[in-house]
């Protein structure tokens, strides 16, 4: 049985008073939308599944492997990277609404019981898609640039306001408003301007990029979970989209036996 959600319900109307042939037509165009609109953004499960960057230059076309393996590199850290002995390695964007969902219903938990006790690492990434472009380059290069004045608390203070305040989906804030986010938690408001109109980290964006294009992931949010490595790499399973806390909870346990 086919359920419509409203979006969907727009294309239902009464077809019996139109001929068989033409009948049986509209229902097939109708079955077919409502597959597709009903499987869209959603995994096996019916979680949402997030945003794929299908378009992107340099990523694979296919579905993103089970397995990965990545590196921190030098991005931000969130938690004691001298105790911790996995890291979560999260590609996303700032305009991306399931990104922002497992920021507001996730991470809060895995901060507490993984990441606070020392259990383990978090590491954002950045994976701009194409279609939220510029907004989401610019958002990203602007919480490199708010990392640059105050280290890495900073960066997940600003990194958070980012996505409290945009609109999300491509509507973006601008250059003015990055300023003012900046001032709001203390730092150098016009520093942050001139660092984000000189596009000082523009190639640090790119890389992470790159590095989750040869990683085989291809949207966000996406999340690789596994141990620690000296060299800072970390080689485990991928999660996929805006999951659960219990999602993450149990491949962390797994990755810390």
């Amino acid at each position: 049985m086919i359920f419509m959600n409203k979006e969907q319900e727009t294309l239902s109307f009464d077809i019996k008073s139109l001929s068989v042939p033409v009948s049986i037509l509209l229902v097939g165009v109708m079955v077919s939308l409502a597959l597709f609109f009903g499987l869209k953004g959603k995994d096996s499960s019916g979680q949402v599944a997030g945003e794929v960057a299908g378009n992107l230059p340099s990523a694979p076309q296919q579905a993103e492997p089970e397995t990965a393996k990545v590196s921190i590199d030098d991005d931000a850290i969130m938690g004691d990277k001298s105790k911790a002995t996995v890291a979560i390695v999260g590609f996303s964007d700032y305009e991306c609404p399931f990104c922002n969902q497992f920021r507001t219903q996730a991470l809060g938990q895995i901060k507490k019981d993984y990441i606070d006790t020392g259990k383990a690492i978090f590491v954002f990434r950045d994976l701009p898609l194409p279609f939220h472009n510029p907004a989401a380059e610019r958002e990203a290069m602007a919480v490199e640039c708010a990392r640059e004045q105050g280290g890495d608390q900073a960066y997940y203070q600003y990194h958070d306001l980012v996505f409290e305040t945009t609109p999300g989906n491509g509507g973006g804030i601008d250059i003015a408003g990055l300023g003012k986010l900046a001032a709001d938690i203390g730092l150098d408001s016009s520093k942050l301007k001139s660092c984000l109109i000189g596009e000082k980290y523009k190639d640090e964006v790119a890389k992470d990029l790159s590095d989750a294009a040869n990683a085989g992931i291809n949207g966000t949010p996406a999340f690789v979970i596994g141990k620690l490595g000296k060299d800072g790499s970390v080689e485990g399973p991928i999660v996929v989209g805006a999951q659960p806390y219990e999602s993450f909870k149990v491949i962390i346990d797994q990755q810390l036996e």
